[in-house]
């Protein structure tokens, strides 16, 4: 390809040579041009270029210039100097507007497809199966099992509080993070609940569950509760009170010689083949009527004998299976369902769209046969990995930082009488000098408010005021509720020893009542305001022990039994989200 200055000098010359031609042999001096040379190689040049650009097509299309069509030979020598400064030459070729188009698109594509993920400002008006998030170009929707999920939790009081997570988080990373946000105890007895106001059910999920998957597959009425629940993993403290003999198979085999450790070891055990049995009543099928059916709990599913007790393969008939359902405890008992008890659970299987023809509904004797079942529903379905959740914290406990604040549970084995009146502290072991200090102890403090009256007496507030309100922002008071209420409460919080409220009295408004649970039953224990010397005091063993507010009785109890059953270990609490 020659350049623009080589053109002009080469017509120039071109020019002298025909103006001044002689019939003689023309001469050529240094700065003449050999022309003949010259064609030849720009031909040449010029048919390599065509070459190239018409590459490996073999169809030919005419070239088109100002709508005429030309010939297919090389272009003059005037079209030639034109085209000479290209560096390329492309050949005309037709081309539909659709193909332009979609070109277009597919530019566009390209440049947005590394744009960022733009949230959608109307998540709402998006179909069930489009994501929340708007994907930028044509690009296909994401995965669900990867990115954020909304969830809302709500509390006791019906407060909803929302909440963004991955989809991989378990139910006890959740509970972690709502402890943290609440600025509450952490003390491994929180749950998120699986609630069912419409059908009445609700059930605490596990640790190693997936809240999305949960989610995905509740109803639209479903939601999250946040909760306390002492009683998730007290079976492997005290098995025996959750699998009396009479209802364990191979307990009654060996004689009732299986030790405690070695019961929980064959529950978790796959070898092991243990088995729940006895009777329950089973709610017919598009019916209102209720059976009492002889039931067997095995790993394989729960059946029913069709015989009386008979445990032949030809005699029990499968209800249940327990890899495909989930357990739940049935919240509205005898009002919706016209239970014969008060002791009602439920097994719905996963794939169930909330009807209840698909739902079995099962009811127990008494309070310890249903935790017994529900129990074993649960060792059954996932085994060692219930341990492993139980095991969790507690292997966690060393790993905390030395800077974080230590927490410390109130157990049997933290708080001990003890006595201080000496030089150095001791013990309390006699249960009977443990009884003689608490009430010199509750003299002490009688006294000691004695004095603080007469010193603050000048305070606009009185003494006997801040009495009778300094109670209210305890985690355990509950103020003016009903009795049913402060059962359903305590069901609702585990019903392990020691778990307690304080509420105001129905029958006197100036007394307080205390509500404990001690062997899956509930009790209550009034506490009457006395009045000595013009001060006002609280008692639970009418008057023998006095103290000046409710505050002092709690902590009192909480490290002696008294006249209790038992001490007061676990509060029912309450956290608004």
């Amino acid at each position: 390809v020659l350049n623009q200055e080589q053109t002009k000098k080469c017509s120039w010359k071109k020019l002298v040579v025909h103006k001044f031609i002689r019939p003689c042999n023309l001469h050529l001096s240094e700065d003449d041009v050999d022309l003949e040379a010259l064609v030849n190689d720009m031909n040449s040049s010029l048919e390599s270029l065509y070459s190239s650009c018409s590459g490996p097509q073999t169809e030919s299309t005419p070239l088109l210039h100002n709508g005429h069509h030309t010939s297919p030979e090389l272009p003059s020598s005037s079209s030639l100097s034109a085209d000479l400064p290209r560096t390329s030459l492309r050949r005309s070729q037709p081309m539909h507007i659709l193909a332009v188009r979609r070109l277009q698109e597919e530019e566009l594509q390209l440049r947005t497809s590394s744009l960022p993920a733009i949230p959608n400002p109307f998540p709402e008006l998006c179909s069930p199966a489009s994501s929340p998030v708007l994907s930028p170009g044509s690009l296909p929707p994401g995965d669900p099992t990867t990115g954020k999920h909304i969830v809302k939790i709500f509390s006791e009081d019906g407060v909803g509080k929302v909440v963004e997570i991955p989809a991989d988080m378990m139910a006890r990373d959740l509970c972690q993070l709502l402890v943290y946000k609440s600025h509450c105890l952490d003390d491994n007895s929180w749950v998120l609940v699986e609630h069912h106001p419409l059908l009445g059910l609700e059930r605490c999920l596990e640790d190693h569950e997936l809240v999305v998957q949960v989610q995905a597959s509740m109803n639209s009425d479903g939601r999250f509760l946040f909760r306390k629940n002492y009683a998730k993993y007290e079976f492997f403290r005290n098995p025996l009170t959750f699998f009396p003999e009479h209802m364990v198979a191979w307990c009654q085999e060996t004689n009732h010689t299986i030790p405690p450790s070695q019961l929980l070891q064959n529950f978790l055990s796959t070898n092991t083949c243990p088995e729940i049995q006895g009777y329950l009543y089973i709610k017919e099928v598009g019916r209102k009527s209720w059976k009492k059916v002889y039931m067997f709990l095995r790993r394989s599913g729960l059946y029913c004998s069709t015989k009386g007790a008979s445990k032949e393969p030809r005699h029990l008939q499968l209800l249940a299976d327990l890899e495909d359902s989930n357990i739940f405890t049935v919240i509205t008992g005898k009002k919706q369902h016209s239970a014969p008890t008060d002791f009602e659970f439920c097994i719905k299987p996963n794939k169930s769209r909330g009807e209840m023809k698909e739902l079995r509904m099962l009811c127990a004797e008494d309070e310890q046969s249903r935790t017994c079942w529900m129990t074993g529903f649960r060792l059954f379905k996932y085994g060692i990995i219930l341990y492993q959740n139980y095991k969790l914290p507690q292997q966690r406990k060393p790993l905390l930082s030395p800077f974080s604040a230590p927490v410390r549970s109130v157990s049997e084995n933290s708080l001990v009488a003890m006595d201080f009146s000496g030089r150095i502290g001791r013990v309390i072991d006699n249960p009977v000098e443990a009884q003689c200090a608490a009430m010199e102890e509750g003299h002490t403090w009688r006294k000691r408010t004695q004095r603080m009256n007469v010193i603050g007496s000048q305070s606009p507030l009185h003494h006997s005021t801040l009495n009778s309100v300094i109670h209210i922002a305890q985690l355990w008071y509950y103020g003016r509720i009903t009795r049913e209420e402060s059962h359903r409460i305590i069901h609702q919080q585990g019903q392990v020893d020691g778990l307690f409220l304080v509420r105001v009295s129905q029958s006197n408004p100036k007394a307080f009542v205390l509500t404990l649970c001690h062997h899956k039953k509930i009790k209550h224990f009034q506490i009457l305001p006395c009045e000595e010397d013009g001060q006002v005091f609280f008692s639970l063993d009418d008057g023998v022990t006095k103290f000046t507010d409710l505050i002092q009785l709690v902590e009192f109890y909480q490290l002696n039994r008294g006249v209790l059953p038992c001490k007061l270990k676990h509060p029912c609490t309450v956290v608004a989200l």
